[in-house]
């Protein structure tokens, strides 16, 4: 009896150990680690060692690339993995809206961009199929993009086209190990996970884009993560408003972050909730893209993530 009560004594003694390093720690404010990475566009890629390497300086731990058809190639795709490596910096998406004549706007938008317009499609098709090539070469598991105004009208010919056409290229990258990401804002939460359904590959998933979902005048983004649940992979954070009714042809007007509507603070929470585990993408797409203000809002958005 004596050893046996020993044994509980030691082992109570550990326990109340473990529990005191514990509560010391999260007296300290030593959260545990966030599976979600932050990160941001990468635009300039002539030195990617160099860009990589003020990623990490900075406190970022991934990234997007923005597809540039000159400079990935794949030798470039072997520099990217070298720097990945050696910056610890995770290259989750590669990100590009192909083709000619593109307008960001209501009266052109639904005509110009992606893969809804009929018009120059299959050249299109073909830059993002050599996207989806530099993805398997360099290692990224996501290509995303605008693919266009979907319509919410099953029965077009319209709609049942853009199917056919990206279940063709969602085939293409599947067969590739990539898997295509849909950009959010120019059409309701359901058009979207309607198309992903008919589509129907298994490789699809959304880059939700919290403040277009407000400047395109689609949808709440608290709400639309809701309804999206796991097929959401990565997230811009980007900040803005509606539309208003006095210019109802333009898109809202974009604002850093956290100057808009967007509702970060509950975002992030439901993000934790459902035991989200992609990166937050900063993009920040007015004209001045400072240094102080990508690390200002990583602060402010680690600081949601690190938040009890």
């Amino acid at each position: 009896m004596r050893k046996t009560y020993s044994v509980l004594l030691i082992m109570a003694l550990m326990l109340f150990s473990s529990l005191t390093v514990s509560a010391a720690a999260k007296k300290k404010g030593k959260a545990p680690v966030s599976p979600i990475t932050i990160g941001t566009i990468v635009y300039n890629l002539d030195d990617i060692d160099a860009q990589f390497k003020g990623l990490h300086d900075g406190g970022f731990t991934s990234c997007q690339l923005n597809w540039n058809a000159t400079k990935m190639t794949p030798e470039f795709a072997a520099k990217v993995k070298a720097a990945e490596e050696k910056w610890g910096i995770k290259v989750t998406t590669v990100v590009g809206v192909p083709g000619k004549g593109i307008e960001w706007n209501f009266t052109k938008g639904p005509s110009t961009i992606g893969l809804v317009p009929a018009y120059d499609r299959w050249d299109r098709v073909k830059m993002y199929k050599r996207m989806i090539d530099f993805c398997q070469e360099a290692g990224v598991k996501y290509m995303h993009s605008h693919f266009g105004f979907i319509p919410e009208d099953m029965s077009s010919e319209q709609y049942q086209t853009f199917i056919q056409v990206m279940r063709y290229l969602a085939e293409y990258a599947k067969a590739k190990q990539v898997d295509i990401l849909f950009e959010t804002g120019q059409e309701t939460p359901i058009t979207l996970c309607r198309a992903i359904k008919d589509i129907g590959t298994g490789n699809l998933g959304i880059n939700c884009d919290v403040a277009n979902l407000l400047l395109y005048g689609k949808a709440n983004p608290t709400d639309a993560i809701r309804i999206f649940g796991p097929l959401v992979k990565d997230i811009h954070a980007k900040d803005g408003c509606y539309p208003t009714r006095d210019n109802p042809y333009v898109l809202g007007q974009e604002k850093p972050i956290p100057q808009g509507d967007v509702d970060f603070p509950a975002i992030i929470k439901l993000l934790k909730e459902e035991g989200y585990k992609g990166a937050i993408t900063i993009e920040y797409e007015l004209n001045d893209r400072s240094k102080d203000y990508l690390e200002n809002t990583r602060k402010y958005l680690q600081d949601l993530i690190d938040k009890e």
